[in-house]
């Protein structure tokens, strides 16, 4: 009887291990973006409550973050607002002999947020370009009231960081004075709460701040689906996945979801907009 209990705790033993293992086969991670987060977070919950069994793990930190994960071997899929730069490519390459695989999962139109109470509600890019670099300080100058200007931006490590830096100021550098926040939600609490304020961010965190239109030769532009789609708004972006190579199994089935049409309406609730 003794050894008969015992094939039976070791055969419970054995069944928990195996379950065990075929979980974890079935786990996967994403990592990077924080403009992606509440994305990624979405998808994970929807896609795991369709496949019970599939654990998707998703944490921010910022697109610097998520691609050296994806270099160093410790997320499946990194999620990037910007594009892999070619440096970070070849470590992947050096790595695991392969550039990687870049799949868009999204579009976004970074948007600058103010406070409600502003009275400005346009801007044009080079308008941006003069507040962000510090050449502005005062929201006389662009048509506010006399105040001097307070700025909000992401950490250095951020893929939002990097785009705003490129495309709105061509490569100059911030101002010294912007207060750089580890995160949108941060930066959008901060000009909720701050009159003369000013932040940028993913398109989907503007809740209880006001959008600022960016204004060209075309006309004044929003960061809506149409805007974003047609390039008219100027600050219109892909959002990324990355992955070390070809994706297989699990994590194939997910990039296709994601890409389906129950995943893209899924992008449209967040508040981002669809690929196609």
């Amino acid at each position: 009887m003794m050894k008969r209990s015992l094939v039976i705790a070791m055969a419970a033993v054995l069944a928990v291990t195996l379950a065990g293992v075929a979980l974890a086969g079935r786990s996967i991670t994403l990592k990077g973006s924080d403009t992606l987060l509440l994305l990624g977070q979405r998808w994970a919950e929807e896609y795991m409550k369709a496949n019970p069994g599939t654990v998707i793990q998703v944490t921010g930190g910022g697109s610097g973050v998520g691609i050296a994960a994806l270099i160093n071997g410790s997320t499946d899929i990194c999620q990037a607002s910007r594009a892999m730069k070619a440096s970070e490519k070849q470590k992947l390459r050096d790595r695991y002999y392969s550039t990687g695989v870049e799949i868009p999962v999204a579009k976004d139109g970074v948007t600058l947020y103010v406070s409600e109470k502003n009275p400005v509600s346009e801007l044009t890019i080079e308008q941006i370009r003069a507040i962000y670099t510090g050449a502005i300080t005062n929201w006389s100058k662009v048509g506010g009231p006399d105040a001097g200007i307070v700025l909000y931006g992401r950490e250095n490590s951020s893929g939002t960081y990097a785009f705003f830096r490129e495309v709105a100021l061509k490569n100059a550098d911030y101002s010294a004075s912007m207060q750089s926040l580890p995160g949108t939600s941060a930066v959008v609490n901060a000009v909720s709460k701050d009159v003369n304020g000013i932040g940028y961010g993913g398109a989907a965190y503007a809740k209880g701040v006001k959008e600022i239109a960016i204004k060209t030769a075309k006309g004044s532009y929003k960061p809506t689906s149409e805007n974003v789609k047609s390039g008219l708004y100027p600050l219109s972006r892909d959002l990324y996945w990355y992955l070390k190579g070809k994706p297989s199994g699990e994590i194939k089935k997910l990039v296709d979801w994601a890409l389906s049409p129950a995943g893209q309406e899924i992008v449209t609730k967040v508040g981002y907009f669809t690929i196609k």
